[in-house]
């Protein structure tokens, strides 16, 4: 890994600890062009009571509005977690060039894990994937997040 790969996972890991003080699923997510970030976004699905508010979703929306564009060709994705297959089809979609993600995902990640939409052959577009960019910093975060609701949920239950 790269320091500027690490660099970019670093602002994410930004945005997922922003989402875990909401109580979101902490997932974020930024869109680097030309070596600058264009979006940043984590989870808002809580928030806006929409299943589709995932970190990648809402910032595919805003690097495309920062362009003008609906190609994200020269861009490269950091999230912290590996995309499920809604996020992982709209990159795909979007043509996003790069994506890099922190933990991998068992129950639902779709660059690998139980299914890859990213480098489908019957797709028209793949997308070159580089995972477990600070998996441990990533994964960390993540079981912090459930720890915490799984002690929240026992407390409401006794």
């Amino acid at each position: 890994m790269s320091n500027i790969d690490n660099l970019f996972m670093k602002e994410a890991l930004k945005e997922a600890r922003e989402a875990f003080s909401k109580d979101e699923v902490p997932v974020g997510a930024v869109v680097v062009h030309n070596g600058k970030i264009i979006a940043r976004a984590h989870n808002q699905v809580e928030l806006l009571k929409d299943p589709t508010a995932h970190a990648e979703m809402i910032a595919i929306t805003q690097a495309t509005n920062y362009l003008g564009a609906k190609w994200l060709n020269d861009c490269s994705a950091y999230v912290t977690i590996e995309p499920c297959s809604m996020c992982a089809g709209a990159l795909v979609l979007a043509r996003i060039n790069k994506l890099f993600f922190g933990a991998e995902d068992p129950k639902t990640g779709a660059c690998g894990s139980i299914i890859d939409i990213t480098n489908n052959k019957k797709l028209n577009h793949r997308i070159i994937v580089k995972k477990g960019i600070l998996e441990k910093e990533c994964s960390l975060l993540l079981s912090e997040f459930f720890k915490r609701k799984r002690k929240i949920e026992s407390a409401k239950n006794n």
